[in-house]
């Protein structure tokens, strides 16, 4: 008997990785987390979680008293303190947001650094590019204080209405985009002396080694992330997978600068936000070709053939990158999801939304420490599914690390990027996935509940 229902649990297993659209009229019916055979991860720029969601009505947001939001972070500029404040502009411009400014903005715990970095961010940028565009639109009172609500966001707002929104979603490093950009697709930020020698890599929070072609890499050395990534045990298990690269520019610059010169992003030229294919895994495993532009995961919603695993990264213009349009990066996102939604997919998607990193901008609460490399401070977080609980606010303590989690709990078995046990050994200082206090993604679905209908959006709706 133990043997037929181990069987049973294994076809139906195979059936669902390998993306079977008749596994036979017989087949086990899928349950709980595996109801979900796609996993769409919408990554933006730069927003705290306060900065978009501060004022979210259930959400741990500003503190308050008789109403009134109670913080206060001081501007040594003024001498004075300044509270946060409704920001009715589409075009913001935060501060820095290195691993040096993220420990200056969390000073200890009391979360009060922000205004004087994005000063400190502005004056060194200023000095060296005095009549650069981005410098003379910046404000000169920093708008890191500021937040948006429905009247700007109106669409992350109602999916949040809708569907899940995670008020202690953490970036998963305190540092910038790209390391956070290697977290996200293998749990850790190294920096590797061999090529293809994985024990040569050292942890790395600030400078992992960038591609070609990017500014702060004059002399074109090629990076070697010789370590672990998800991909391999994807490309293992026979779990389809693409990452959906935007055409444009870059959106993030150098070294966390707050402005820089346009660099071009496609999926043929690795970048901050395209690391995968310098990884010798994806290298090894002739898996270069998932790696594709934006376009086609149009193609791929409309004829039904969405991988298990896709990784959606944008262009400059629609990132909500700061001086982007926060109205350009909402229409981007909110046409994204519309596609899925109206595709035969949606039915068994999970998309998850966040932004990788705080771009400077305030948040209140303390990130908690889980090693020498985070977390970082919160940013948002969506949960977009038909599966996603109504309304609900998740508060668990989260970061992309639950991102991996989730998918090697639907697709792998629960296997871990686990140097002890993923055949691949590298010397990573923790496995993310198993850190204690990291939340369970699942808990923000009823896998019982019938499969919500799609909530179709205005990609420009009212803006005010």
């Amino acid at each position: 008997m133990k043997r037929l229902v181990a069987g049973a649990a294994l076809f139906a297993c195979a059936a669902f990785v390998t993306g079977s659209a008749s596994a036979g009229r017989h087949a086990v019916p899928l349950v709980g987390i595996h109801k979900i055979k796609h996993i769409v991860v919408i990554m933006q720029e730069n927003r705290s979680f306060d900065s978009y969601f501060g004022t979210y009505p259930g959400a741990d947001g500003y503190p308050r008293k008789h109403g009134k939001i109670v913080v206060c972070v001081p501007d040594p500029q003024s001498g004075a303190c300044q509270r946060p404040f409704h920001d009715a502009s589409a075009r913001n411009f935060g501060g820095p947001h290195d691993h040096i400014d993220a420990m200056k903005d969390i000073a200890g715990g009391a979360m009060t650094g922000f205004i004087q970095q994005a000063r400190a961010g502005r004056t060194m940028f200023c000095r060296r590019h005095i009549n650069s565009p981005k410098c003379s639109l910046s404000p000169n009172a920093p708008d890191v204080m500021g937040y948006h609500d429905a009247r700007e966001i109106p669409n992350y707002w109602a999916y949040a209405k809708h569907f899940v929104l995670e008020d202690h979603m953490f970036q998963a490093d305190t540092s910038w985009s790209m390391p956070e950009h290697l977290f996200m697709v293998s749990g850790w930020s190294a920096r590797c002396a061999v090529a293809n020698v994985a024990k040569s890599c050292v942890n790395a929070i600030q400078d992992p080694g960038s591609p070609p072609g990017e500014p702060q890499n004059r002399n074109g050395a090629v990076p070697h992330y010789a370590w672990t990534d998800l991909t391999y045990l994807m490309h293992k298990r026979h779990v389809t997978w693409r990452y959906y690269v935007a055409a444009g520019d870059q959106p993030d610059c150098a070294n966390n600068q707050m402005f820089c010169a346009p660099v071009p992003q496609k999926a043929s030229t690795p970048g901050i936000w395209n690391p995968l294919p310098w990884f010798d895994t994806v290298r090894q495993d002739e898996q270069l070709g998932n790696i594709t532009p934006l376009k086609n995961l149009y193609t791929a919603a409309r004829d039904n053939t969405l991988p298990a695993v896709s990784w959606v990264t944008p262009a400059e213009a629609v990132s909500d990158h700061p001086p982007a349009l926060i109205t350009a990066g909402q229409a981007y996102v909110t046409g994204l999801i519309n596609t899925i939604m109206r595709s035969k997919s949606w039915s068994s998607t999970a998309i998850f939304l966040s932004w990788d990193d705080w771009g400077g901008f305030y948040d209140h609460v303390k990130p908690p420490k889980v090693d020498l490399n985070g977390y970082g401070l919160r940013v948002p977080g969506l949960v977009i599914s038909p599966y996603a609980r109504r309304g609900f606010i998740d508060h668990q303590v989260l970061s992309s690390d639950a991102y991996l989690k989730f998918i090697e709990d639907d697709f792998l078995g629960g296997q871990r990027l686990n140097p002890k046990t993923d055949g691949r050994p590298d010397p990573r200082p923790t496995v993310r996935e198993k850190v204690k206090i990291l939340g369970d993604l699942s808990k923000s679905f009823d896998f019982n509940q019938k499969p919500r209908k799609p909530l179709i959006l205005r990609l420009h709706p009212k803006f005010s």
